[in-house]
């Protein structure tokens, strides 16, 4: 059953989309339009574009687009109803009481209130003889019963299916609670715990829901942490541990380490804004999510060769989001969880206080891989150098860090500098090759999963798109474009669909853009919502789109040709009675 469509539309007034967008995605005005930075893929140049006239969004980079509802569908990873509620909740909109959940709803809400069920189990029996293992480790790393609670840490006890059976007398069943990747299914059937004799960490995202778990062994047992896998509420590549937390924090940073016990001991220790990927190197995304709250983020990773090789990875990936970084130099190999421990919050906020710039960190690395007292060491370190400095976007710091090093090496600033805007020149059309592919593989791979069928009929696809783009721009065109073109003379089997869903909407009368589009989103995917918006976004982005009626006649024109034309390809796989049918349709036009 479709929401009302007085609620939507008050939805839509409440939540136009450049309030929404604005509060993720730093906008500048173009015109009519908005553009900034795409939260959905790494790019330097913004093609994320923003129409306000119809509360749509497209970006022109990884084919990205939609309205609001589909806006917070993809950056908070939520279905259709979950977003129309989160929209909802922010401006103040009561959900209509008697609206029923989606069946992909329900699930989700199962699987979430299952985690929850679960992470009480855990904690609790932490605190009884089963978890009496858990709870001396957590003590003996430095963890107050205040903190356990507050992270709601437990423990999984040394039993195949202590877990199993306590959902089962809370009603959960075993095939729910395998969705959310708790139980694992025996091949001599029944199920058995995923975690067992374990302390556990709940993931617990920006909402407050545990959306997964992990699990550290207490001995050397292998492998050492086993974590949830990806479910309808977890996407490990999207969250980051203590999040929930860490963007409460007032000091305009975060810190970024590499496990949940860093996190947890600087968290103890005052140092509130900590966070950790999730049992994977940090990825675009989290560095976005990051972005949304601070604009400079402190690696304290590892101070071994691990952990200086994983910091060099991740600068790049927080600078592209934006992130300015700084670098904690951490002494004689030490994590964060051991230093606190042993020299207390008060020196570890001294290394805070004192993190380098990521461009003296990277300069200090590639410095120890020379030998200088060598012509050929300076010659490579000089090298290797120029590199780092070719990365820098702010141009006062480029020259400070360009002089620093021209002294440390005695030669010309002037030359050097000359070395870095070759090394950038090269770095831009290295760029520009690699995001051309990128792109091309990513509307590759997004254009076959949605409609496959363009690349076979791309001449007939071209028109229907734009059929579809006019008649969302000019609902009044409907009754011409019936009467000439039917739904079964597409091609395409997607555009048809959304042909069908258009013209249904403009005869009930939905004329405004903004409807239009919210009431498309509940009869497509988001994937296919992002096909969708893009054909408008695409057309409204043609400066001079000429003669709507006449180029409404022509692509018409063209499917029609194009349908003629392939049914003459297929006529070979034609039943005879299709065939006399085909013939004599061809002699009543005169062919």
């Amino acid at each position: 059953m479709p929401l009302p469509e007085s609620f939507m539309m008050e939805l839509k007034a409440r939540n136009d989309i450049e309030s929404v967008v604005s509060s993720y995605v730093n906008l500048k005005r173009r015109g009519r339009n908005l553009v900034g930075l795409c939260p959905f893929h790494s790019e330097k140049t913004p093609s994320f574009t923003l129409y306000p006239e119809n509360n749509s969004f497209y970006c022109f980079g990884c084919g990205a687009a939609g309205d609001a509802i589909t806006f917070i569908r993809r950056i908070e990873n939520l279905d259709y109803l979950e977003a129309v509620r989160f929209l909802a909740g922010r401006s103040g909109l009561a959900m209509p009481e008697d609206q029923a959940d989606d069946g992909q709803a329900k699930l989700k809400a199962s699987i979430l209130e299952i985690n929850r069920t679960a992470a009480r189990f855990f904690y609790h029996t932490l605190y009884t003889p089963s978890g009496a293992a858990g709870l001396q480790y957590f003590h003996s790393r430095g963890l107050s019963d205040q903190t356990i609670k507050r992270f709601g840490l437990g423990f999984a006890p040394d039993s195949w299916d202590s877990l199993a059976r306590y959902l089962r007398s809370k009603g959960y069943s075993p095939e729910e609670a395998q969705m959310a990747d708790l139980l694992i299914p025996r091949r001599s059937g029944g199920h058995y715990d995923k975690f067992r004799n374990r302390v556990i960490f709940p993931i617990i995202d920006l909402r407050g829901n545990v959306i997964g778990f992990g699990g550290r062994v207490l001995d050397d047992t292998k492998p050492k942490y086993i974590n949830t896998s990806d479910t309808m509420v977890y996407k490990k590549t999207m969250n980051l541990f203590a999040m929930n937390l860490a963007k409460n924090a007032k000091n305009g940073f975060l810190i970024l380490a590499e496990g949940y016990m860093d996190v947890i001991a600087m968290h103890q220790a005052g140092f509130g804004n900590a966070v950790a990927a999730l049992g994977t190197a940090l990825t675009p995304q989290q560095a976005r999510l990051m972005a949304r709250y601070v604009p400079e983020v402190i690696v304290a990773g590892d101070a071994d060769e691990a952990g200086v090789k994983a910091a060099a990875r991740d600068i790049g990936i927080l600078r592209d989001a934006g992130l300015k970084v700084r670098l904690l130099n951490l002494p004689d190999g030490k994590d964060p969880d051991e230093f606190i421990r042993r020299n207390g919050p008060e020196r570890f906020q001294l290394l805070v206080e004192g993190a380098e710039g990521d461009v003296a960190y990277r300069l200090q690395v590639v410095k120890n891989r020379f030998d200088l007292t060598t012509p050929e060491g300076n010659v490579g370190y000089l090298e290797e150098a120029v590199k780092v400095l070719a990365t820098i976007d702010n141009a006062l710091e480029c020259e400070i860090y360009a002089g620093r090093l021209a002294q440390e090496l005695s030669v010309s600033r002037d030359t050097l500098l000359g070395q870095v805007r070759d090394q950038r020149r090269k770095n831009s059309r290295i760029l520009k090759r690699q995001q051309f592919r990128e792109i091309q593989k990513q509307t590759a791979g997004y254009t076959d999963q949605v409609n496959p069928e363009r690349s076979k009929y791309p001449r007939a696809a071209r028109a229907e798109e734009t059929i579809i783009a006019i008649l969302m721009q000019n609902p009044d065109y409907l009754s011409r474009v019936q009467a000439k073109l039917s739904s079964d003379r597409f091609l395409t089997s997607f555009h048809r669909r959304v042909y069908e869903a258009v013209c249904r909407e403009l005869e009930a009368g939905v004329a405004d853009p903004a409807m239009l589009l919210a009431d498309l989103g509940e009869q497509f995917s988001v994937e296919e919502m992002s096909s969708i918006s893009g054909i408008a976004a695409r057309r409204a982005a043609l400066q001079n789109t000429g003669d709507s009626l006449q180029e409404l006649h022509d692509c018409i024109e063209t499917i029609l040709q194009e349908y003629e034309k392939n049914r003459v390809k297929d006529i070979s796989s034609m039943s005879p009675e299709e065939c006399a049918a085909y013939i004599a349709s061809l002699k009543k036009k005169g062919c």
